[in-house]
């Protein structure tokens, strides 16, 4: 993916101030060491959410369930994200995994996982599958979609647009999966932009130590050296963070925060996986410890959030700030 043209960067309106947003990747259960399989569509984590949802709920912060197809037609997690759906603020979206996700005319394997591989014709009917699902399950459009591993294509945004769709975010700043045959996102920044119709909300990585400055060109470089990567990150000169709880310490996630914010980034993308809510779903939460561990990272990340003053963003006031009435 190339940098986007400096003209098509989305300027917020001034009262939107510094926001926060959490996406909530809300798919199938599978073993995250194992081939795909398009078998793997367990979807019985979904009763553990609604405590976790609610945690976020008394916080007064919505968050936006990125749906895959084996959950928009689960009825145990139709039901669970109907009631969660109840506070008003929260949303669903939609997330393209091609491997359980109908029509199944592709090879299940690695290149293929990447959504934006497929056929364009392929890419639509799947695309208009998941829109279906969603609708009839919960009685609107969604508006906001991510592709499963972040498989953009570069057909994506005028297929999203064709379907109804106002932003999407597929993009992860800073990663680079063209050595599975996914896209290449290093020349993406932060910061919101206009993608076709679309608006384009990448999923926030922030460069924090001494050498920050040197961003992904230097993480990619570092990373040609044994352990360069580790050294740089245990030495305070480079480290590369997500903004997720998963696989991310908390101490990094509050120094990306502060670095994002001093930096002028409007909004904060954040992000976890819906199986991640049970332990043993996913390489993040084995365990009650990991879950604990979990649930403390977001109570410590909102916290700080809220001290310095960045508040939470629905996808409602999103659309509202971008794209005019939904």
């Amino acid at each position: 993916m190339p940098a986007p043209d400096p003209r098509a960067r989305l300027h917020w309106p001034d009262d939107f101030g510094t926001r926060f947003t959490i996406f909530v990747d809300t798919e199938e259960e599978f073993d995250w060491g194992a081939p795909l399989s398009s078998d793997a569509d367990g979807t019985r984590h979904m009763a553990a959410l609604p405590p976790v949802h609610a945690r976020f709920a008394a916080a007064g912060v919505p968050l936006t369930y990125l749906v895959d197809y084996p959950i928009a037609t689960s009825p145990l997690a139709i039901d669970v994200l109907r009631e969660v759906l109840q506070d008003g603020r929260s949303a669903i979206g939609t997330q393209l995994h091609p491997w359980v996700n109908p029509p199944h005319r592709e090879e299940v394997n690695g290149f293929n996982s990447f959504t934006g591989n497929l056929p364009i014709d392929l890419q639509r009917a799947k695309l208009t599958a998941l829109t279906d699902a969603v609708e009839r399950a919960f009685g609107h459009r969604p508006l906001v979609y991510r592709a499963g591993r972040y498989g953009i294509g570069p057909e994506t945004p005028a297929l999203l647009a064709e379907l109804g769709y106002r932003i999407d975010s597929s993009m992860r700043s800073a990663y680079d999966y063209s050595a599975e045959g996914g896209p290449d996102f290093l020349a993406v920044p932060n910061h919101a932009f206009h993608l076709g119709g679309l608006i384009e909300l990448p999923f926030t990585t922030v460069f924090t130590g001494r050498l920050r400055r040197g961003g992904a060109g230097l993480h990619r470089g570092l990373g040609r050296f044994p352990h360069g990567i580790g050294i740089a990150s245990r030495l305070g000169l480079l480290s590369r963070v997500s903004l997720t709880p998963e696989d991310m310490p908390l101490g990094e996630a509050r120094e990306a925060i502060r670095v994002a914010v001093g930096e002028g980034l409007r909004l904060l993308n954040f992000a976890f996986h819906s199986p991640s809510v049970e332990p043993g779903h996913t390489p993040y939460v084995r365990t009650e410890a990991d879950l604990a561990a979990f649930l403390r990272w977001w109570d410590e990340v909102l916290a700080l959030l809220d001290r310095l003053g960045v508040r939470a963003a629905s996808v409602d006031q999103i659309v509202a700030a971008t794209c005019g009435p939904a």
